[in-house]
């Protein structure tokens, strides 16, 4: 998938039909995940144009996970929104993405709002266990990032109920339980988290065999008291 012939091979497609969408996407994946965004996206966007029914989603997806522009993933999605409706990408919702984006811009009120209603609506349609534990590690985070400390620690413990050994909602219960005073217990925590980290237990989406995800724990950081 990353060697020249991939490409040379997809060329040739390209070359007897440059109007297939599928090519032009297959041509800009392997990109990405070999963090060549500029020269991906050049490819992508002739994918989109050929049918963004298809493809616009997963360009709103790479650019919110891969490339980082997030006010452009935010455009894109909310083109989703009207063109599709409610819709999935990568087993998350298009909301689930754009409050992601808005926490990223340090918009947290904006992604609070839009990750609280998008919850909501899952917990309305399919019940309170369709909710994902990445939902609620991200609602989490937005609530300690606004120093609401006890509530972050309420919906960590959520997502832990999920995803009992999640070392990344494990490591943010330890830093709010640290500003709380809790340091006894915050220590215990930080180090469990940094074990379960160790066994291989932390974000488990696909892609991020590629891409360290938002708030994803860099424990080479990470000091210890």
């Amino acid at each position: 998938m990353f060697s020249q012939e991939w490409q040379e091979k997809i060329d040739e497609g390209l070359r007897q039909d440059s109007t297939i969408a599928y090519l032009w996407q297959q041509k800009a994946m392997p990109l990405f995940k070999q963090k060549k965004y500029e020269l991906g996206m050049r490819f992508l966007d002739e994918a989109v144009a050929l049918d963004p029914k298809k493809y616009l989603d997963y360009r709103a997806f790479i650019k919110c996970i891969f490339v980082k522009t997030y006010v452009e993933a935010i455009k894109d999605f909310e083109e989703c929104k009207k063109m599709l409706g409610y819709g999935y990408i990568m087993d998350h919702s298009y909301d689930f993405y754009i409050a992601i984006c808005y926490l990223q811009l340090n918009e947290f009120k904006i992604a609070e709002q839009i990750l609280n209603q998008d919850i909501e609506y899952i917990k309305n349609k399919q019940g309170e266990t369709w909710v994902h534990f990445l939902d609620l590690f991200y609602l989490g985070i937005i609530k300690y990032e606004q120093k609401k400390y006890e509530e972050a620690i309420i919906i960590f413990d959520t997502s832990l109920n999920q995803y009992k050994q999640f070392s990344d909602a494990k490591y943010y219960k330890a830093k709010a339980l640290d500003y709380l005073g809790k340091f006894e217990e915050a220590s215990i925590l930080i180090k469990e988290a940094k074990n379960d980290f160790e066994e291989g237990y932390t974000i488990n989406e696909d892609n991020v065999l590629y891409e360290v995800y938002p708030y994803q724990v860099n424990w080479k950081l990470v000091q210890f008291k």
